[in-house]
């Protein structure tokens, strides 16, 4: 009997990862902000950083939160530590700002407050770092200086479960969400495909009481969110280094969009072999439905052999806002 796929949702039907649904409750932010800062803070604290029914940060799967006088911008990465982190957060901090400010007056006397901003990077990538790290905006400066009058830190916290961070005993569901991440993995390495994995980790977590209220309330939109995050974490993490070493020789730019191109197509060639109609393909991927055509026309033509697929295209797609 060939086993039932679950339905893949849209980017429109996924609201953010697994993460940041989990952090998006008041309860479990206030228990993880308590865990950072050692500040008691209950759930009428957090305002999760929304304006007018929008998420601030240019990212879905960025997290935001308002506690108290600050706002946080914690970021969870897969695969990678990525350098430019920094230079992102401030980027995203600014257009929040600007969101926050825009019916403000910058040029008026009286000094305007902001809320104070924390800027947090949760890892869980395959890759031994340490415990953590501090990011700074100021290692990507071309001239060093001692004292740079720019500066914004990222607090990298390592938060796979066999590193044992003080952070996954003081706030539960980081735990739980760390354990469940692990599971999924273990299951992984055993030689389990990904859809196996996360449905036994799910099982699992039901089965042992360990992140069990959430995969039950959320049911199936976190197999989805977890075939969705792990798909994209391996083609990210591929493609942008690829990107980048491009982007080192031939200018960043250029190597930055054709990683994107190359992810696109990956993704393109993964639904195609599954037998995916290329409208829903389109539809999924919030792609133009020419474009999503002419790959799958390529993918006609050359097998499904990526690269080759990719080298028939020679960059000419525009990657999908």
């Amino acid at each position: 009997m060939t086993e039932k796929k679950p339905k893949a949702l849209s980017n429109r039907e996924l609201k953010s990862d697994v993460f940041t649904a989990v952090f998006s409750e008041p309860e479990n932010a206030a228990m993880l902000y308590t865990a950072l800062s050692g500040e008691a803070t209950a759930p009428e604290d957090i305002e999760i950083a929304t304006l007018e029914g929008v998420l601030f940060l240019a990212r879905k799967n960025d997290l935001g939160f308002l506690v108290k006088d600050r706002v946080l911008v914690i970021s969870e990465h897969q695969s990678t530590i990525n350098p430019n982190m920094p230079l992102r957060s401030i980027l995203y901090y600014g257009r929040t700002m600007e969101k926050l400010l825009k019916n403000q007056d910058l040029y008026r006397e009286k000094l305007i407050p902001i809320p104070t901003p924390e800027f947090y990077l949760f890892y869980n990538g395959a890759k031994p770092v340490p415990e953590e790290i501090v990011l700074k905006l100021s290692d990507a400066y071309i001239a060093k200086t001692k004292e740079p009058m720019l500066e914004l830190k990222v607090k990298m916290i390592n938060i796979n479960l066999p590193v044992g961070h003080k952070i996954l005993e003081e706030c539960m569901p980081l735990y739980e969400y760390s354990w469940f991440i692990e599971r999924v993995r273990r299951y992984m390495e055993d030689g389990m495909n990904r859809d196996t994995a996360v449905t036994l980790a799910i099982k699992d977590c039901i089965r042992e009481g360990i992140f069990a209220e959430f995969v039950t309330k959320h049911g199936t939109e976190v197999e989805n969110m977890l075939f969705t995050q792990f798909n994209m974490d391996d083609a990210l993490a591929v493609r942008y280094e690829e990107g980048l070493e491009d982007g080192i020789e031939r200018g960043l730019e250029r190597g930055l969009t054709q990683g994107k191109q190359q992810l696109l197509i990956h993704q393109v060639c993964s639904k195609l072999q599954k037998g995916d109609a290329p409208e829903k393909i389109a539809a999924d991927l919030l792609a133009d439905e020419n474009e999503i055509a002419r790959i799958c026309e390529a993918y006609q033509a050359c097998g499904p052999e990526e690269d080759t697929v990719y080298e028939k295209l020679a960059g000419n797609l525009r990657w999908p806002e």
